[in-house]
């Protein structure tokens, strides 16, 4: 599944839902990991994820992703405060792999300031 191009992306290979070149919003965005991420995981079976209200870095680790091959830490790719976390993928962390980019997102932030950010197309020449 190609990376959507209405999206930003981190080195880390996660996603936040801001369009490249927009301003930053003021209300909150999606985070959540590309298909490139979960592939190289694996089948994904514990997700700990930011608590609402709690603040994050961006660039800072956040939480974790803990799969049938590893564990890896989930990187904040904007600074700013939880917003809400989706309780579905703490649940049944399988349902990022179904639909990463849509409902697989996992946390939103009200966002202050972003990690260096990269497009779809910088995204793609990072990860081939």
């Amino acid at each position: 599944m190609p990376n959507p191009e209405h999206l930003l992306y981190t080195a880390e290979h996660e996603w936040v839902q801001i369009a490249p070149g927009a301003e930053l919003p003021t209300e909150p965005v999606r985070v959540g990991l590309t298909t490139f991420a979960l592939d190289a995981l694996g089948d994904v079976v514990y997700v700990d994820l930011p608590e609402v209200g709690s603040t994050v870095t961006a660039g800072d680790a956040c939480g974790e992703v803990e799969s049938t091959k590893s564990v890896s830490d989930l990187y904040s790719p904007v600074t700013g405060t939880v917003a809400e976390v989706n309780q579905a993928i703490v649940d049944d962390p399988a349902l990022i792999a179904a639909d990463p980019y849509d409902n697989g997102w996992l946390f939103t932030v009200t966002p202050e300031a972003t990690a260096k950010l990269l497009t779809s197309q910088e995204y793609e020449t990072l990860i081939a």
